[in-house]
């Protein structure tokens, strides 16, 4: 198997059809005695794999990922960030979207999408609120790998602290545990951008052998640094930067350096720098590699719908919160456009998108999707995004419960729902 042969779409294709077999999986492995439940929802039927469940049972499961596995909760402060409602309500006039021809409503959006929630602000108001599938405004919704985009901001506040020296650092100065591997030779440039050469196949149809499998197995085994010794046997592939290549591994390392670098867990250092002080409305909760140990850093956090909705308000209005800068100058434009030519628009898995640090990048100008230009996206399968547009100051989430684990068509009918809510919010002059 070639290093990058496996494009990311025929990966995440085969995800569930590949876990449905009935292999022990992630979450399943490592369920753990819980309390007694706290409130209806814990009492859900849900399969004990996120990757394995069943039409009616994988909106129960998605939202309750504590009940799976070892996870940590990311501490919300006191106060409250208000989302008022904009002027414009998209319940009331309607969002019409066009589609490969034809027009379609939210309703059939929902429908066609196996969608279970979406939120879109405008300029820090909700324009659209709308729950599905059993969820609410208390129901916390895994993000699967939008996680990454997360971990990759707690790099740029370490960054912005000095607790991260560059960016041009090798992975090896902050894990030491990684010292005398290949990652010793990969900047944290590199993995941000998933460019490492390290070698990492992420193909959960490969029943044997696939390094992500390999990754699940170590955290089943509940062992303590199972996973990092997992990171520590992968071979150098390719020179770093040189290829494109998807990878948890990179992400979950990235986790390990912000957590060396600061001298806390992933869950603390977000609530810290943010999570507290941007004003959650609920606690979150980030998956552990074993009971006690490292945020995975590439996969699920779990959060409300707004919540995900002021992380992503946070990002688009640069990184601040009130006179306090938490990211660098300037972090947004280089975290969220492509910074080497092998992930620039086109180049990745022939998309026309690109990917930054831990970022998918919309192309600009001449090249721009309608209404998308400059945008940018964090993305998990089974149809979860975390979207924002700086020029048109438009943040959307949305929730979904596809059955295979990533569909390009229902991808594109994404972008065009939001793409037609982006132009209802600039006047009825705009809609599309």
């Amino acid at each position: 198997m070639s290093f990058s042969g496996r494009i990311r779409r025929r990966r995440l294709q085969q995800i569930g059809a590949t876990m449905a077999l009935g292999g022990s999986g992630l979450l399943g492995a490592c369920a753990l005695p819980g309390a007694p439940p706290a409130d209806p929802q814990a009492q859900e039927a849900i399969a004990d794999n996120p990757l394995a469940t069943t039409p009616w049972n994988q909106a129960a499961t998605l939202r309750n990922i504590d009940r799976l596995a070892a996870t940590r909760p990311i501490l919300r402060g006191t106060a409250v960030l208000a989302l008022p409602p904009h002027g414009i309500d998209l319940a009331r006039v309607g969002c019409d979207y066009e589609y490969r021809g034809e027009t379609y409503s939210m309703d059939d959006f929902f429908r066609r999408n196996r969608v279970t929630g979406v939120l879109i602000l405008k300029g820090g108001a909700i324009a659209l609120e709308r729950y599905a599938m059993g969820n609410s405004q208390q129901t916390r919704w895994t993000s699967f790998s939008m996680a990454k985009s997360v971990t990759s901001t707690l790099v740029g506040a370490a960054l912005r602290e000095g607790r991260i020296a560059s960016l041009d650092d090798s992975v090896a100065r902050y894990v030491r545990a990684l010292q005398d591997s290949a990652y010793a030779d990969s900047s944290i440039r590199d993995l941000l951008s998933m460019t490492s050469g390290i070698e990492w196949e992420e193909d959960y149809s490969l029943l044997h052998g696939s390094d992500i499998l390999s990754f699940e197995r170590a955290i089943a085994s509940k062992k303590g640094g199972a996973v990092m010794e997992l990171m520590r046997t992968r071979r150098r592939a390719a020179p770093s930067g040189s290829v494109f290549n998807y990878s948890t591994a990179d992400s979950y390392v990235l986790g390990a350096v912000v957590a060396a670098a600061t001298g806390n867990n992933l869950c603390e250092y977000l609530s810290k720098k943010i999570w507290a002080r941007l004003g959650m409305e609920r606690d979150g909760y980030w998956l552990l590699d074993a009971p006690g140990g490292l945020e995975t850093g590439g996969n699920e956090i779990s959060a409300t719908l707004r919540d995900y909705a002021r992380f992503g308000l946070f990002f688009l209005r640069g990184g601040a919160i009130g006179n306090d800068a938490v990211l660098p100058a300037g972090w947004i434009e280089e975290a969220t456009r492509p910074r080497t030519p092998v992930a620039a628009y086109g180049k990745v898995d022939d998309d026309p998108l690109g990917y930054g640090y831990q970022w998918w990048a919309f192309p600009e100008g001449e090249r721009a999707l309608p209404h998308h230009d400059g945008a940018f996206t964090a993305q998990g399968i089974f149809g979860q995004f975390l979207y924002g547009n700086p020029r048109e100051d438009v943040v959307a989430v949305v929730w979904s419960t596809w059955r295979s684990a990533w569909d390009d068509a229902a991808e594109m009918e994404t972008y065009a729902m939001i793409g037609a809510a982006v132009a209802r919010l600039q006047g009825p002059e705009h809609a599309v």
